[in-house]
């Protein structure tokens, strides 16, 4: 991408085609210099850039694959003129398909682009902005504090695994030790639900399906039904009474200690 090559500098850009993937620590402080280049530039220097690549972008028709033409152009119209149309280029693009989730370490720039999620993050004390907002980008600590190892997107992405005890739900259990999410999927034909208690506070999501539950902690009846959320104490049971003809679809975040 030449536009991109002419913000970071020909140094910086022959240093990192230069740093051969058998030298993990050469890539990434290769990376390290190009994209604090990029961060670094000057508005006026990259809003330039920008225009021309978008301009050869929509001048060279289909096949823009290339340079990423299609999500450039489509970033460019929700936010013209951010540097973050250009961090693209230092990223994986990843499509997750219904079921899957993805995890990311501290200190991972990561940006959604499309479609609902359900995020679960451990306590942070920072919320550091690369691009693509209208708000404050602290480009010093940002560029002091990104993980630069790269990795494939593959790597990224792990599956849910089927409760033994319990078929409906499917276990996310990411590499740390903060923070697990179940996917609770109820057919149906189940009338009552036993949400189980676990050795740590959580919050549960409905995504789909209606019920009323009931609790040793809550005074009286809850209704639930799509886009409710629900605090759910240390070792603590819901019972859930369905209602819903499409059974339900849950999400619950806890820490499973």
């Amino acid at each position: 991408v030449p536009e991109l090559r002419a913000l970071i500098g020909e140094v910086a850009a022959e240093q990192l085609e230069r740093s051969g993937s058998d030298d993990p620590r050469g890539v990434s402080a290769a990376l390290r210099v190009c994209f604090t280049r990029l961060m670094k530039s000057e508005k006026k220097f990259f809003v330039d850039q920008l225009n021309m690549l978008v301009k050869r972008i929509s001048q060279e028709g289909k096949d823009t694959s290339g340079s990423n033409g299609d999500l450039l152009l489509r970033l460019h119209s929700q936010y013209p003129g951010d540097i973050g149309c250009f961090t693209i280029y230092f990223l994986n693009l990843v499509r997750l398909e219904p079921g899957e989730a993805m995890f990311l370490g501290a200190n991972e720039p990561h940006a959604y682009l499309h479609g609902d999620c359900v995020e679960c993050m451990a306590c942070s004390d920072n919320t550091v902005r690369a691009g693509l907002t209208p708000k404050f980008i602290d480009v010093l600590t940002l560029c002091e504090m990104l993980n630069y190892t790269p990795a494939p997107s593959s790597s990224k992405i792990f599956p849910a695994t089927q409760s033994q005890l319990d078929p409906s739900v499917y276990l996310y259990d990411p590499p740390v030790p903060d923070f697990a999410i179940m996917r609770i999927e109820t057919p149906a034909s189940i009338k009552l639900y036993l949400v189980s208690a676990v050795d740590s506070a959580s919050i549960l999501l409905v995504i789909q399906g209606t019920a009323v539950g009931t609790s040793t902690a809550a005074a009286s009846e809850m209704t639930l039904r799509r886009g409710s959320v629900l605090f759910i104490s240390a070792n603590e049971s819901i019972s859930l009474h369905l209602s819903s003809p499409d059974g339900m679809l849950l999400f619950r975040a806890c820490c499973l200690l």
